[in-house]
């Protein structure tokens, strides 16, 4: 069997017509001779009736005491992708599709009981297979599972894109498709850098790394889960033809050479995150101890902290303004002096193409110094170079660093090299 999964954000299944979009989609996947899986998100967004925030501010507006079961949680946001396959599977069988819908726990979905966020350890296909092979279409609920004890999970944010991949892996898919509202992961943000463009093709690492600095169009957890499993994943947009971006392992885009000078790019898209607070803490050189208590108690409080630049006598990091009192209250409590710059952003420049080439960090610098654009502090990885700046500075500082690499050029869609 050709087995292809098709998954569909909230936005895609939120109304009728949309839906019918949907069943196109399926058809023309049968036309080719796939059989297909559908992986459906919740319809809508918050303040749509059956939207997961919707439902969750539901269960939250009637605990009188503010505070709520993570298990109830889970059983009430589970809810939303049931609803949805159960509608999704209805509008293919009155299209003429034989189809049925299956919760995650149906489908063969095993968590690992961690209420909230939690991860797929078992994956058994028998009974989708058997579907497959009776011609018919399942609509799988995404974002969720059933520890073996029998109680439901959900995966966290992003959890249905998580759900498509897994099932994918573990059906032996020759592809997963992710369907959404947009038409391709963009060299930027398009909302602040009007330049942006669709990138064609990228790695798995590549796409992490945008994903995880703020780029929301797949979660990072399901491309983890893709490449550890060679699934190739396409992102493409539901009522448009075109083909969007194809996402693959490096050996496939660049090592074969199969989509011409791919593997000449510099930097391959930009990501960013507001709403960070950076944290400058001041101590004495032989205070290790000192040193440690403070992380760890920031650990213990599930803050998460970035961009960490660590002196014999100075420690700068960021957390996010939502956990920043929190985190204030630990540096006060430990008596320790800091200082703090709030209202800042995170600017990661993404590409394969830095790899051990030497100076893209000083022509990231270049470019923001031109613009007299203050940098905060700095961070790197094997492909990633990171800048913290202040928010106001966001905007134009994503359009010099797009111009400056040439990200809204298609002509070997970056800046190369050699050239």
């Amino acid at each position: 069997m050709k087995i292809i999964v098709q998954k569909f954000g909230g936005t895609s299944v939120a109304n009728s017509d949309l839906r019918e979009e949907v069943v196109k989609r399926v058809r023309e996947a049968r036309e080719k001779g796939f059989r297909p899986v559908v992986v459906v998100s919740a319809m809508g967004r918050e303040g749509d009736p059956y939207a997961t925030d919707t439902l969750k501010n539901l269960m939250l507006s009637t605990c009188g005491c503010g505070e709520q079961s993570l298990r109830d949680m889970d059983l009430i946001m589970a809810c939303g992708e049931i609803i949805s396959a159960v509608v999704m599977s209805s509008a293919l069988c009155a299209s003429g599709i034989a189809s049925l819908a299956l919760t995650g726990a149906q489908a063969g979905m095993v968590t690992d009981g961690n209420y909230g966020s939690a991860q797929v350890v078992e994956f058994h296909p028998e009974r989708l297979l058997a579907h497959l092979r009776s011609d018919e279409v399942v609509v799988v609920a995404g974002f969720q599972g059933v520890t073996p004890e029998g109680e439901i999970n959900t995966l966290g944010r992003g959890g249905s894109d998580t759900s498509a991949v897994i099932l994918g892996a573990g059906l032996g898919a020759e592809k997963v498709e992710i369907y959404t509202d947009v038409k391709g992961i963009m060299t930027a943000d398009p909302k602040l850098v009007s330049a942006a463009r669709i990138i064609d093709h990228l790695t798995y690492n590549e796409v992490c790394q945008l994903a995880y600095e703020g780029a929301k169009v797949i979660h990072p957890r399901a491309v983890e889960v893709a490449m550890q499993h060679n699934v190739p994943l396409i992102v493409k947009h539901l009522e448009e033809k075109a083909a969007g971006t194809v996402i693959g392992a490096e050996l496939n885009i660049v090592g074969e050479g199969r989509f011409g000078e791919r593997e000449m790019r510099v930097i391959t898209g930009i990501a960013h995150t507001t709403g960070l607070a950076q944290l400058t803490v001041e101590m004495g050189a032989d205070e290790a101890e000192l040193e440690l208590k403070i992380f760890e108690s920031l650990a213990d409080l599930r803050i998460s902290i970035d961009l960490i630049s660590i002196f014999p006598e100075q420690k700068n990091f960021t957390v996010k303004e939502e956990d920043l009192s929190r985190a204030e209250a630990v540096l006060k409590k430990l008596g320790v002096s800091y200082r703090l710059n709030a209202g800042c952003a995170k600017v990661a420049v993404v590409g394969l193409g830095m790899r051990n080439l030497p100076g893209v960090m000083a022509r990231v610098i270049k470019a923001l110094n031109d613009k007299k654009i203050r940098i905060l502090q700095s961070g790197d990885s094997n492909i990633t170079i990171s800048i913290l700046i202040q928010e106001d500075d966001l905007p134009e500082a994503l359009c010099t660093l797009h111009e400056y690499f040439r990200l809204d050029s298609r002509s070997g869609e970056a800046e190369r090299v050699l050239a």
